[in-house]
């Protein structure tokens, strides 16, 4: 190990030593000192360098020239299906928040953080887990009533089993309830209902029966070996899963494909609860949600937003024609509750997993399904802990300038579009001025007595408990916003997340502090590359207030038509050229769904446009910023380079295939490829000639 560290060190002072005489004799050749030198500058600019592929012509495939060498240096690691700088900086907020959870002298004042704490060792403890086998799930059952694959089973009401199943612990058989706020009404919250159901990530896994034949078979062998574990015989178990699977494929079949629910003004359906159980009589919808909101009182008169009438419709009709009812609900227990159980239920859905994602082998230590278990149940309190020990705060009054200045370029293009009516056009840029932003975290994390009076209670030893806990709190969560306005400072995200969102119904845009960092924003990298990286991303979340859904909503957050019909025309004109662009693009012989991925590709192009209009304006103002040394790129250049870098990626052929099935967002490659070669700007920085794969002649642009 010594001669080995020695080697190590000895190649990296050779490395050093070669970089420090090239970048000396850069420095004598740059009479002007236009190269940025610092030790940022170096360091980032090496990465770049790295992740570049300089064999590849940018102008016949960016993203290989862009991340060519970062996929030669990143092999898809051993219990990864995908591997991307997301999932790279997630893992980084994961080992803060591990160093956090377990410092010996943890000691805080907010006891919502101490829960988060004892949550977190709850899951830590295997062998307690381990001992407990599988009797708290068995118990569970039990005290429900039964299970007819594992044992006797007394509760054959079906109504009673839905409630305990959906209302208490939150699973989601049949179709899901939830309380938001109203989409015609943003300013009070709403009981809606939509369709849910299946297990696999889409109804084509179900529909597609040749093209998924393995992953069906690797389902149904998951569904008999998580029975057995619980009690159940082979043969019997294998029969009656068959049966729910069944159940499941029908369900599917019924279930509306999400490239056919993008327009909101279709889907929504506001009705009472009388009016919701003439629709789908199956189910006592009245008993029900008084249930699963308790204790508000309901009457039939209850406004409620159904999102999937037709679907609910077919269900009431599925349901009267099954009888194995009580095996489904039941299954849909165990497979949202068998994660917290020992080790054979963990290998069991890892062999799934294997089959369906193509994961090798997981090597994930305890503690990250720890981590990311804590992020899922008290990710608030935990978020707490995160930014207090990582934020900068001087962040979050940068970005706040960021997006001032990105938001001011796409009013700007507004301006400038030729296809838009000056109403519609006045209307929108309204719209995009009363956009809120939400930076870094929500205030209410740092006063321990608002965090406090977030989280019900935590068990100190018993995981599973814990979990079924947090179910119930959650259901209770949910009922306590019935009655109130929605919250415009609540946030979907936790801190942690390395993401960022929309939300129609409040005009809001939010940026947790776990993406604001590199290499998506630093303080001290060019201002190319911020706006490359989080400034992109600012405009594709200002953008997805004007894509096909988005635009349905106004600057209050209201769904109402408040476009010109002339506009209308031409913006879905112009979303059509997408449309077709992205349906041709291919993985594996697979293609891309246009008109799933429509709203995302829209937020990209906007995006990228409103960022580099950003930068350049910056610049206009400041004057041009240091070049970074050894890559031969003019700034300009390195902006389109710094955002295409963000999408470097890796993943298995199969968790592309369920990728293309499920995600509204294009493949990485394409949100480059298709993105950049919709820009002049890039078309003009890289030289790329008329008919190259990088500039096709035809640019889709909306706006």
């Amino acid at each position: 190990m010594e001669l080995a560290l020695c080697a190590v060190a000895v190649s990296l002072a050779l490395l050093l030593g070669v970089a420090v005489v090239a970048l000396a004799i850069q420095y004598r050749r740059d009479p002007s000192h236009s190269t940025c030198l610092t030790d940022a500058c170096v360091r980032v600019a090496s990465k770049i360098l790295e992740a570049l592929d300089p064999e590849a012509d940018p102008c016949q495939d960016f993203y290989q020239y862009s991340c060519g060498g970062w996929i030669r240096r990143n092999p898809l690691p051993n219990g990864r299906s995908k591997w991307s700088t997301f999932n790279s900086i997630w893992d980084q907020n994961q080992a803060i928040m591990k160093h956090l959870l377990e410092n010996a002298t943890f000691n805080s004042s907010s006891e919502a953080e101490r829960k988060t704490q004892r949550y977190y060792l709850s899951c830590l403890k295997e062998q307690r887990i381990e001992e407990l086998g599988s009797q708290p799930l068995v118990e569970l059952i039990d005290k429900i009533g039964g299970w007819n694959i594992t044992g006797p089973w007394n509760q054959s009401n079906f109504m009673e089993v839905l409630k305990l199943v959906s209302g208490t612990y939150r699973a989601t058989p049949f179709f899901t309830v939830y309380v938001g706020a109203d989409s015609k009404s943003s300013n009070s919250n709403i009981i809606q209902v939509d369709q849910s159901g299946l297990f696999l990530p889409s109804r084509d896994y179900y529909l597609n029966k040749t093209a998924n034949e393995k992953v069906l078979a690797a389902y149904l062998d998951y569904m008999v070996e998580l029975g057995m574990l619980l009690g159940g015989a082979k043969e019997p178990t294998r029969l009656q899963m068959q049966q729910v699977l069944d159940l499941e494929t029908q369900l599917a079949n019924i279930t509306v494909p999400q490239a056919e629910r993008r327009d909101d003004e279709k889907i929504y359906h506001k009705m009472s609860i009388a009016e919701l159980q003439a629709l789908a009589p199956a189910i006592d919808w009245l008993d029900y949600l008084a249930y699963a909101l308790a204790p508000l009182e309901l009457a039939d008169t209850e406004p409620v937003v159904v999102y999937g009438d037709a679907y609910l419709q077919q269900l009431s009709e599925l349901i009267n024609g099954t009888d194995i009812l009580n095996n489904y609900l039941i299954w849909n227990l165990v497979q949202k509750t068998a994660s917290s159980l020992d080790q054979r239920f963990e290998t069991a859905q890892e062999r799934l997993l294997e089959t369906l994602y193509g994961t090798r082998k997981s090597c994930t230590p305890r503690w990250q399904t720890c981590i990311s278990n804590t992020d899922d149940t008290l990710g608030f309190a935990l978020g707490s802990l995160f930014v207090k020990a990582t934020f900068d705060r001087d962040s979050k009054a940068i970005a706040e300038e960021m997006i001032s200045e990105i938001r001011t370029a796409f009013e700007v293009s507004l301006d400038q579009l030729d296809w838009m009516d000056e109403k519609t056009k006045q209307a929108a840029k309204e719209k995009a001025d009363a956009i809120y932003d939400m930076i870094g975290f929500p205030d209410f994390i740092l006063d321990n007595k608002e965090l406090d009076d977030v989280y019900d209670g935590v068990s100190e030893d018993s995981f599973f408990q814990n979990m079924l806990n947090f179910y119930n709190f959650s259901a209770k969560v949910m009922a306590d916003q019935l009655r109130k306005p929605p919250n415009r400072d609540q946030w979907s995200m936790t801190p942690q997340t390395v993401n960022a969102y929309y939300l129609p119904t409040k005009n809001g845009i939010v940026f947790p502090a776990g993406i604001l960092q590199a290499p998506f924003y630093a303080r001290n990298h060019p201002k190319a590359l911020n706006f490359g990286g989080i400034g992109v991303v600012m405009g594709h979340e200002l953008t997805h207030a004007f894509d096909d859904q988005g635009r349905e909503y106004d600057k209050e957050g209201n769904l109402r038509p408040w476009w010109q019909n002339s506009s209308l025309e031409a913006f879905k004109n112009r979303t059509e050229c997408m449309t077709e662009q992205y349906g041709r693009y291919t993985v594996h012989r697979e293609k891309v769904n246009g008109r799933q991925t429509l709203g995302e590709n829209i937020a990209d192009n906007g995006g990228l446009k409103a960022a580099y209009n950003a930068y350049k304006s910056w610049l206009q103002r400041n004057g041009e910023e240091k070049r970074l040394p050894a890559l031969g790129l003019t700034n300009h250049q390195l902006f389109f380079v710094g955002f295409a870098q963000v999408w470097c990626s890796v993943r298995t052929p199969e968790s592309s295939h369920e990728g293309l099935v499920t995600d509204p967002h294009s493949p990485d490659k394409y949100r480059v490829i298709g993105t950049l070669s919709n820009s002049r700007d890039f078309v003009e920085h890289f030289g790329c000639p008329l008919g190259s794969p990088m500039n096709p002649g035809k640019h889709c642009e909306v706006w």
